[in-house]
C-alpha cells in the first residue's frame, strides 16, 4: 500500500489526541490500533506526527505567514491539519509538493473538515509559492527569538539554555532536541550475549550494531514495526533502554549479595539492569508510589525472568517512617529522581509545550526531599547515585553541591553531565556518585 491519505489521517488523529492531553507515544499507539500499517507506514506516521509536535511553533509561524487568520484563532482541527501539510512541505524533502497537498486535502474532504477543503488547499498551495520564491516568514534578529522559532522551543527554555551553556552550545542543544531519537536495547546477559543476539537480529534482516562503551548495549539501525515483535522479546533476551540511561546503574558497582534500593523505580529499566549486573543474586528493592507503575516493573521482571527484585508501593521520601530498620540498611541506593526531562525532548516531543519554570521548582523541592530522606538509609561504606534525564543545573550539579554543602558527613565522588548533541543519538543525562566521608 502506497503512503497516502490514511497515513496522513493517522498522523492528524495523533495530533488531535496530543492536543487533548495524551502523551505523544501513547497517542500514536492508540491511533495505530485502528489501522493495519506496515513498518514503512509506521515510520512515516511517526516522523510526520512527532515532527509536527516538535515544530509546532515553527509551523504556527508559517500559518501566520500564509493566512489572514492567525494560528491562535484557527479551529484546532484545521490548525493541526495545516501542520500536517506544512511539515511535509517544509521538512520532508522526499515528499513531492503535489503529494503532500493532495493527501492532506483528502483528509479534510473525508472527515468533518470537508467544509474547509478549499481553505486547506489554498493555504498549502500558497505555501508552495512562497517556498519556491523564498518568501519566508520574517524572524527577529534577536538570538533568543531566532532559536525559539527555528528550533520550535518556548522562549523561556531558550533563555535558560543560553544562561546555562552559552549561545553556541544552546543552539546546538536546541537542534539536537529535534533529531530522531535512537532505538537502543540492553541485552540481558543472564539469557544471552551481545554477539549471539546481534547474529539473531541479522538473520531476521534487522540491522543493528553495538553501542560504543556499553558492554550490553545495541542500537537498531532499521526501524521495526513494533518493538515487541523483535526476536527474543518474549524470552527476555533484551529490554529497551536509552544508551545514556544504560550508563547509570553500573555507577553503583553493584555486587552479589548486596542490599540495593531503587527508590524511584518505575518503569524498571534500572532495577532490571541492577539485577542483571549482579547475576540476579542481590536483594533489590524497587519502590514506586503508583500501583499501576509497579505492575509495569513486575511485568518487565517476569519477562526477563529476574527474581532478585522485590517491589514496594510507597513514597520514597517516607521509607524511614514506614520501616525504621531501613536506617543505614542499604549498601547501594539509586535515586533516579523525577525531573523536568529536558534531556529527553527529542524522544518526548510534546514535553516542551507542557513544561514550565514553576513545575521545575516543584521538582527541585521533591529532589531535595528525596536526597535528604534517602541518604539516611545508606550504610557508612555504601554508595548513593543520584541521576536525572535533565540538563537543568538547578536539578543536577547545583542541587548536589547545595546538598553536600549542608551535609558534612557525605562527599561527592564523581559527577557527569551528558548533553544532547546532533552527533550523539542518546538522551541528556546527569549522575552524581555520593558516599560517606
Amino acid at each position: 500500500m502506497a503512503i497516502g491519505f490514511l497515513q496522513r489521517k493517522a498522523s492528524w488523529e495523533t495530533l488531535l489526541k496530543v492536543s487533548s492531553g495524551i502523551f505523544a507515544d501513547q497517542a500514536l499507539e492508540k491511533v495505530l490500533k485502528s489501522y493495519q500499517f506496515n513498518s514503512l507506514d509506521i515510520a512515516f506516521i511517526t516522523e510526520l506526527s512527532f515532527g509536527c509536535i516538535r515544530y509546532r511553533k515553527f509551523l504556527d509561524l508559517w500559518i501566520d505567514h500564509l493566512s489572514k487568520i492567525p494560528h491562535q484563532k484557527q479551529p484546532p482541527k484545521l490548525r493541526w491539519l495545516l501542520h500536517i501539510g506544512l511539515y511535509q512541505l517544509l521538512k520532508m524533502d522526499k515528499i513531492p509538493f503535489s503529494a503532500a497537498i493532495s493527501t492532506t486535502v483528502e483528509v479534510a474532504k473525508k472527515t468533518d473538515l470537508s467544509g474547509l477543503t478549499g481553505t486547506v488547499n489554498a493555504i498549502l498551495r500558497n505555501a508552495v509559492r512562497k517556498i519556491e520564491k523564498e518568501n519566508l516568514p520574517k524572524i527577529s534578529s534577536d538570538a533568543v527569538e531566532r532559536i525559539s522559532y527555528l528550533e520550535s522551543l518556548p522562549l523561556w527554555l531558550v533563555n535558560e539554555l543560553i544562561n546555562w551553556f552559552g549561545i553556541e552550545d544552546a543552539e546546538n542543544i536546541a537542534k539536537a532536541f529535534n533529531k530522531k531519537p535512537s532505538i537502543d536495547l540492553r541485552i540481558n546477559p543472564i539469557k544471552t550475549n551481545l554477539d549471539i543476539f546481534l547474529k539473531v537480529l541479522h538473520e531476521n534482516n534487522i540491522n543493528a550494531e553495538p553501542i560504543k562503551n556499553l558492554k550490553n548495549g545495541i542500537t537498531l539501525i532499521s526501524n521495526p514495526r513494533s518493538i515487541k515483535t523483535l526476536p527474543g522479546y518474549g524470552d527476555g533476551f533484551w529490554t529497551i533502554q536509552d544508551r545514556s540511561s544504560q550508563w547509570v546503574a553500573p555507577l553503583l558497582n553493584p555486587k552479589k549479595g548486596e542490599k540495593i534500593l531503587d527508590a524511584c523505580a518505575a518503569p524498571g529499566s534500572k532495577s532490571t539492569h541492577l539485577a542483571e549486573l549482579t547475576n540476579d543474586n542481590a536483594e533489590i528493592l524497587a519502590v514506586d508510589r503508583s500501583e499501576k507503575r509497579l505492575k509495569i516493573i513486575q511485568s518487565n521482571l517476569d519477562r526477563l525472568n529476574l527474581n532478585s527484585v522485590k517491589t514496594l508501593k510507597a513514597d520514597a521520601t517516607s521509607l524511614l517512617d514506614l520501616n525504621p530498620n531501613f536506617r543505614s540498611h542499604f549498601d547501594k541506593i539509586l535515586i533516579d529522581a523525577p525531573c523536568s526531562g529536558i534531556g529527553t525532548l527529542s524522544r518526548n516531543p510534546d514535553a516542551r509545550w507542557s513544561l514550565n519554570k514553576d513545575k521545575i521548582k516543584q521538582l527541585i523541592f521533591l529532589q531535595e526531599r528525596l536526597l535528604k530522606s534517602l541518604v539516611q538509609l545508606l550504610k557508612k561504606d555504601g554508595i548513593l547515585v543520584y541521576s536525572t534525564c535533565t540538563i537543568c543545573p538547578e536539578e543536577n550539579n547545583l542541587l548536589i553541591k547545595r546538598f553536600i554543602d549542608k551535609n558534612d558527613e557525605i562527599q561527592l565522588v564523581s559527577q557527569k553531565q551528558i548533553l544532547p548533541k546532533i552527533d550523539y543519538p542518546g538522551d541528556g543525562f546527569y549522575a552524581a556518585v555520593i558516599s560517606h566521608k
